[in-house]
């Protein structure tokens, strides 16, 4: 409960309002039955006068009103009570997957972290409304039947001591096993939003290598896998509904056997004996509330165990130790000292493996390399995107680690391999950038990275909407809509990873081009596969299996690193140039 306090403190005043107003209701169903005996036995003796059945129906009228007031009410703190509860766990939640590492998502997976979000708050908020509703109500209604019947006839209220703890039975062996049930039933229903994620994210792909069956059948057996859990997990609801009647009919039938001997002896009263009755099925459905709020809970501990495994996963990466945090990056100069990396922690194989690099500030240099040897995981350790496993990277003589997050990342642009852009106008992407940017500096920017071009033939320019990723512009539009990005931030260092793959050599010189006087005093890091992208650059690394093979001017390596001069004669002819 701990846990969940901070949540319910705020809007304390409705968990509190909510249960009270239940009550006035469950007063009402308490007084109802005696009220009605009185009625049927005045009548049953002949005492029933025109006054006393008017005041007595004012009465029930009166208390039926004040029991939809109440009602009303209880629902209506409940729901606001719930939902405001929901929305600030959804709140901190995805608060604290925007912190995650690259690795604490990977440890969960996007459409687990979906799920989460959305599904299991859901049951949560569900389950929270239900127990205001109810946690009041059914012991208020068990407790206050229970009072009334034995005051009515104590020897017939023993009936009480049979049905109930065998129904009590019934309802924690069903409780016990629901539970793992439920838990797996999330699971699936992780697995199967991965699915449609992954296919939905890539169906280009899908389409081109012409898989559809192949998704389908994926995603066929995930949603038989979340029917079959969905299922098993239901039976156990399903089955309790008829069997807690069962036993409620059973007791108001034994409880009319006996009932009606005593009402022939003239031992109770008719109206009486109709009274107990209506407490029987009062207090058994109490009963059956209860029940199904245990049964629910079940599911609502497997949604909280998994929302409380996102909030207490600690991020891997983290400015809690950062020992300058007011530091910002102010020249660009970069250093890698003895640094190797794993993607996987216990693998004998490195990604990087003792990578020592000094790059100047200001300079342009070029990162080229076989696919895989860990070009994108290298710059990616510059903004602390990844943390080395062994060695250390220092931004202008600083460790990385000593700056605050914020203000490293803002000093640093990245221009991804791949492109994303989000929904929204074209303006609005841009301004990711620098949200303070005029119209000209946007402009600017997108001339400076050949976006301009394409933009001003749209109909509403700037202002035109994008689909979610950008999807209704090329690869190459893309491609220059992130780089404007970028150059909108000014940053002082600038990443760009295989950027430019997309576009013609033409349009990707004059990019290069504009690099050199719109970003003269940044240090630019280009990884490309093209010997064209780099081979101007102030010092070019060529890298393989995650190791540095050669450093040095594009003339340089031409004469010494054996690797570069195959690549560059494969590209621009024998000679390399």
């Amino acid at each position: 409960m701990k846990h969940w306090w901070k949540y319910i403190k705020p809007y304390k005043a409705w968990f509190i309002l909510g249960p009270l107003c239940m009550i006035v209701e469950v007063i009402g169903e308490v007084l109802m039955p005696m009220l009605l005996a009185r009625v049927i036995n005045a009548g049953n003796l002949g005492t029933l006068t025109v006054g006393s059945s008017i005041g007595t129906a004012g009465l029930m009228i009166l208390i039926a009103l004040l029991m939809m007031a109440g009602g009303v009410g209880g629902c209506f703190f409940s729901a606001k009570a719930s939902i405001a509860f929901a929305g600030d766990i959804r709140n901190d939640l995805y608060t604290k997957i925007q912190a995650f590492s690259f690795g604490n998502i990977d440890r969960f997976s996007t459409g687990s972290l979906v799920t989460r979000v959305t599904n299991d708050v859901t049951q949560l908020q569900n389950f929270v409304a239900m127990v205001m509703r109810m946690a009041l109500r059914a012991p208020g209604m068990m407790i206050g039947g229970l009072i009334m019947a034995i005051r009515l006839r104590p020897s017939l209220a023993t009936v009480f001591l049979v049905s109930v703890p065998l129904m009590l039975i019934f309802v924690g062996g069903n409780i016990l096993t629901a539970f793992p049930r439920f838990q797996k039933r999330q699971d699936k229903l992780d697995a199967m939003n991965s699915t449609v994620q992954e296919n939905i994210t890539n169906v280009r792909v899908v389409k081109s290598f012409v898989r559809e069956q192949d998704e389908n059948e994926k995603f066929h057996k995930a949603n038989s896998d979340l029917k079959e859990a969905a299922l098993r997990a239901m039976r156990i609801v399903i089955q309790m509904q008829p069997i807690t009647t069962l036993f409620m009919y059973a007791t108001v039938i034994a409880v009319a056997w006996f009932g009606h001997g005593l009402v022939l002896n003239g031992e109770m009263a008719v109206g009486d004996l109709s009274a107990f009755v209506n407490y029987v099925i009062q207090i058994l459905s109490s009963l059956v509330m209860v029940t199904f709020l245990l049964m629910f809970s079940s599911r609502a501990m497997a949604s909280a165990k998994r929302i409380r495994e996102v909030l207490d996963e600690e991020p891997d990466l983290n400015d809690e130790n950062a020992a300058q945090k007011d530091l910002t990056v102010r020249e660009g100069r970069v250093e890698f000292r003895h640094v190797s990396f794993r993607y996987y922690k216990h693998s004998e194989d490195s990604v990087l493996d003792d990578i020592s690099l000094s790059i100047d500030p200001g300079s342009v240099v070029g990162i080229i390399g076989s696919t895989g040897c860990g070009k994108s995981t290298l710059v990616s350790m510059i903004p602390r995107l990844y943390d080395p496993d062994e060695g250390e990277i220092l931004v202008d003589g600083v460790n990385v680690k000593d700056y605050s997050l914020y203000n490293l990342r803002e000093g640093v642009g990245m221009v991804l391999q791949k492109n994303v852009l989000f929904s929204g106008t074209i303006a609005e992407n841009l301004r990711w950038g620098d949200e303070d940017a005029t119209d000209e500096e946007m402009t600017a920017a997108a001339t400076s990275s050949q976006a301009d071009k394409f933009v001003s033939t749209f109909k509403e320019g700037y202002d035109s909407e994008l689909e979610k990723g950008g999807n209704n512009l090329s690869g190459g539009q893309k491609q220059r809509l992130c780089i404007a990005r970028a150059l909108l931030k000014k940053p002082k260092i600038l990443i760009l990873d295989d950027s430019t793959s997309a576009v013609d050599t033409a349009t990707e010189a004059q990019i290069r081009h504009a690099f050199t006087h719109e970003l003269a005093g940044s240090t630019k890091i280009i990884i490309a596969q093209r010997i064209a992208s780099v081979m101007d650059a102030d010092k070019i690394i060529v890298m393989n299996e995650g190791r540095i093979t050669g450093v040095g001017t594009h003339d340089e390596l031409l004469e010494s690193n054996t690797e570069y001069r195959e690549i560059a004669e494969s590209q621009l002819g024998k000679k390399g140039a």
